[in-house]
């Protein structure tokens, strides 16, 4: 690949799968600026050699007079920049400024739920349809994101699938670590959740189900690892059920601190409504850590019932709970099922291979020259 191909990568900013991204594409020597469409805090250790192409990020909170901005400075941007390519996404933020500023050759990307959610109706689906007739190429994390991109007109021949995969030499099984003894629980039967306490991660179906699963199972214990808008409502719910001491609410954790308590849980649970190729959840296989989740298509691409996990019915707290208590009735199993689902994240999950076809999808991009937009 060429190594002064540039790369022009837009995304409202602030997550730490942009630093991910920027990493692959620095690792490759590729070129790359970054324009962020919001004003939120960088995150920790960015790639050296990235230029920021950023003079107005909004404020967070999102407004539409925004997009004017956005596209202006994009406009701006490619002009000054001269991009081989425009990688932009998710797709009703970033990669919608990037179309409507008419950015050739668009490589989108979906962020799963941007397609498989936010898509379903009205203005959302209207941008998806937009964005998807100007690109030229998707990238997805999923089947399904695959699928409902086709349903709303995405060209097949144009759509690169690859899982965003996790770091296999940081996140592997190990030593137990020393968290279950800070907080009094080294008998308790750990389940830990790291989805942020927002309503699309069904956080609130994941609280009712353990309080249900609780009442019945003494040894069970809740550790949450993320924070968000749900926060005080989910503990008013813990304290009424009286279970302060069995739900620990850890806030957001450091990345490097992540695989020391996933490693501290005997199963991690995740109630997500919607969701592509969950990142938390492949670490947690990755840790060699059971994992029980909601049944839905991209968590279907995943866990096979009764081998690595377990599926339990979406937006059902009280699936949820038997699920909790089959998992701790059949505690025996669980070394086995987190071997499963290890040997999987390491067939499907490895970053450092799945990254080259980020790379790979700007290759076929500029060798095969723009589709032409509508």
């Amino acid at each position: 690949m060429a190594v002064l191909m540039r790369v022009l990568y837009v995304s409202p900013g602030g997550s730490v799968h942009d630093r991910r991204f920027l990493q692959a594409i620095r690792a490759a020597g590729l070129q790359v600026g970054w324009l962020r469409l919001v004003d939120h805090p960088i995150p920790r250790a960015m790639p050296e050699g990235v230029l920021d192409l950023s003079p107005h990020p909004a404020p967070p909170g999102d407004r539409p007079w925004h997009v004017v901005r956005a596209r202006r400075d994009l406009a701006t941007a490619i002009r000054a920049y001269r991009p081989t390519v425009v990688h932009a996404g998710p797709i009703q933020q970033a990669a919608f400024v990037a179309a409507l500023a008419g950015a050739r050759p668009l490589v989108s990307m979906s962020w799963g739920s941007d397609l498989l959610r936010n898509a379903a109706r009205g203005w959302g689906r209207w941008q998806a349809k937009y964005v998807l007739g100007r690109s030229q190429l998707l990238l997805c994390d999923c089947q399904a994101v695959r699928r409902r991109a086709i349903e709303l007109g995405a060209a097949q021949d144009r759509i690169v699938v690859f899982p965003w995969g996790v770091d296999l030499q940081r996140f592997r099984p190990g030593r137990r670590s020393t968290i279950r003894a800070q907080l009094g629980w080294e008998d308790s039967f750990v389940v830990l959740s790291a989805r942020t306490l927002e309503p699309i991660y069904g956080v609130d179906i994941l609280i009712e189900g353990f309080v249900r699963a609780a009442a019945g199972e003494p040894r069970l214990r809740l550790l949450l690892l993320s924070d968000g808008g749900m926060r005080d409502s989910l503990v008013r719910t813990v304290d009424r059920a009286g279970l302060q001491a069995r739900v620990h609410f850890a806030g957001a954790i450091e990345e490097g601190d992540l695989p020391d308590y996933y490693r501290a849980a005997d199963l991690y649970v995740s109630a997500s409504r919607s969701d592509g190729s969950s990142v938390t959840l492949l670490e947690a296989m990755a840790c060699g850590v059971p994992v029980l989740v909601s049944d839905i298509p991209g968590n279907r691409e995943w866990v096979d019932p009764d081998d690595g996990g377990w599926l339990f019915r979406d937006g059902e707290p009280d699936a949820l709970a038997s699920g909790l208590q089959r998992a701790l009735a059949g505690s025996r199993r669980l070394p086995e099922m987190g071997r499963k689902g290890r040997a999987i994240a390491v067939a499907r999950a490895d970053w450092s291979a799945n990254s080259r076809m980020l790379l790979d999808a700007y290759q076929l991009v500029t060798s095969q020259g723009p589709r032409d937009a509508p």
